[in-house]
């Protein structure tokens, strides 16, 4: 990459926003052949998209603001921060998500379940993250939790769109707009306030 950068007009040019839509196609990709794909498939598109990484690395670098050495050691010390139970003497957690999220809340100075979630998530992707936060937290705001099966989900999701099709009723836009509603329940409910649905919400640390 150092030398492409230095000697391939293409790759001299690109900026880290530049680089974005390959970065997302690239990961759609190593999706594409995990679910389907060979294990020469995944070999391939691991490496493109460890590319990305690299790319925009030596981007930061030739900047002088980090570079591939910093990425990989930041991680290695994350890990091992969250892993104490691995990496020290602490005990094993009872629940591995909860004490993540709460060693992570601690680290980064969150007061809210919600903080981090990624703004550029798909409507469902998001959702499923904001239900995961507050259920880990246990924000009470009287989520769903009625048995369903794997499959049944993916239809039920599927026949939902057909059907806002249908009726013109842009099923992204309206999963958006509802997860925003959940978010601010959440909000409210970590606040100590009531959720929309008036249930009396307890404060609880992020």
């Amino acid at each position: 990459m150092e030398v492409l950068r230095d000697r391939c007009p293409w790759d001299a040019r690109q900026t880290q926003l530049s680089l974005l839509t390959y970065l997302v196609e690239e990961t759609g990709e190593v999706v594409d052949a995990v679910e389907a794909g060979t294990d020469d498939d995944q070999v391939e598109e691991l490496g493109d998209l460890l590319l990305q990484v690299v790319f925009h690395a030596r981007i930061a670098e030739q900047q002088g603001r980090f570079d591939i050495h910093d990425v990989a050691g930041g991680i290695v010390d994350k890990l091992r921060r969250r892993h104490p139970h691995v990496f020290a003497d602490a005990a094993v957690p009872d629940d591995m998500d909860r004490t993540w999220e709460a060693r992570k809340a601690a680290e980064k100075g969150r007061t809210s379940s919600l903080e981090g979630i990624a703004e550029s998530l798909s409507s469902v992707a998001r959702a499923v993250k904001v239900v995961a936060r507050a259920r880990k937290h246990e924000v009470p705001v009287g989520l769903p939790d009625e048995p369903i099966g794997a499959e049944e989900v993916g239809d039920q999701i599927l026949a939902l769109v057909a059907r806002a099709h249908a009726h013109g009723i842009d099923a992204d836009q309206e999963t958006r707009r509802a997860v925003r509603r959940l978010e601010s329940r959440v909000r409210t409910a970590e606040l100590g306030g009531e959720d929309v649905d008036g249930c009396a919400a307890e404060g609880r640390d992020a």
